[in-house]
Formats: structure tokens, sequence, C-alpha cells
């Protein structure tokens, strides 16, 4: 299945815009690998909650983890990958010798949703302002402490250029520092 927002999300966040980071990317993103979140640091699938489509780790901790949603954009959708995100509190694979990476003391969630299928009278655009209020005033959940809600097509993001992935730069870079 294709997955184009993702790819070019994935484009507009890469190892020369943020250096001092480690960026891993599921295969829809442009990745290798899948990027699961365990509940403890022990790996297995009882304790595997989710898979999310980008992480970025610094200094040995996990600080972004991304969420992209082509299709599901109804709250519960969006509830759900934010909340097995927020209860999960390790990044375990073989590609770190299965070495658990834990959640920094602040965790940036950022969910991108694709406008691109909404029809044109859609009240969903204020109602993700809303959803994103509410679950703002709901943090801290876990290690999570700071969301964004961004949303657009894909000429919004392409090729860095786009004002959305300026924004959605600048918003994790913000959270780095």
């Amino acid at each position: 299945m294709e997955h184009p927002l993702h790819k070019i999300v994935g484009e507009c966040i890469n190892s020369n815009v943020f250096p001092n980071c480690k960026i891993i990317k599921d295969p829809a993103c442009g990745g290798q690998q899948n990027v699961p979140l365990f509940c403890s640091r022990d790996r297995s699938n009882e304790t595997e909650y989710c898979n999310v489509d980008l992480l970025i780790i610094k200094d040995n901790k996990i600080r972004v983890i991304i969420e992209i949603e082509e299709t599901e954009v109804k709250p519960t959708q969006i509830c759900g990958k934010f909340l097995t995100s927020a209860l999960s509190s390790y990044y375990i694979h073989d590609s770190e010798n299965n070495t658990p990476i834990g959640m920094s003391g602040s965790v940036l969630f950022i969910q991108i949703l694709d406008t691109s299928q909404l029809k044109e009278k859609t009240s969903k655009i204020k109602q993700w302002g809303n959803l994103e209020k509410s679950i703002k005033n709901l943090l801290p959940i876990g290690k999570i402490r700071k969301y964004k809600l961004l949303y657009g097509t894909i000429p919004d993001f392409k090729n860095r250029k786009g004002n959305k992935c300026a924004e959605l730069i600048a918003c994790i870079k913000e959270a780095l520092k």
C-alpha cells in the first residue's frame, strides 16, 4: 500500500536537519523497520502497545514521536494512536541490540493528518482544533508533555519548502532545545 504523505514527511525529517539526533522511520516513511513501543523493558507481544511512524532520539532518549494518518482521521483513531504511545515507555528493536531506549522526561507527540480526502465544507478542521486543545488540556500523560496536531496535503509538506514542513521542523527544534 502506498503512503505518499508518510513518504513526504519522512523526507522532511532527516539527519541533515537534526544532526545530533537519531531518526528512526517505518517503511512508509522511508525507513527499513517497524518502530515498536513497549510498556516495559521486556520485549514481548504482551508488552508491545503500538508501532509509530517516526521517532527522534536524542541523548539516547525518545524525544519526539510522530504519527501520520492518511485515511483514519476520526477522533477515535487520533486519540487511540496518541494514548497507546502515551502509555508506552520504551522503544526496543533488533537494530539497537534489543536494548530498551526510554522516553525523556519531556516527549513531544506530533500527529499529522491528511486533508486530501476531506469534503469541501467539512467540519473536520475545526474538530481537529478542538481535539488538539482537549488533548493539550490533559497533558502530561506519561512522559508526553507536548502535543501538536498538523494537517495538510502532500504539496503542503513537499521538498521541505512547504509551509507545513517548515512548521513541523520548527516545532521539533523547539522541543529539542
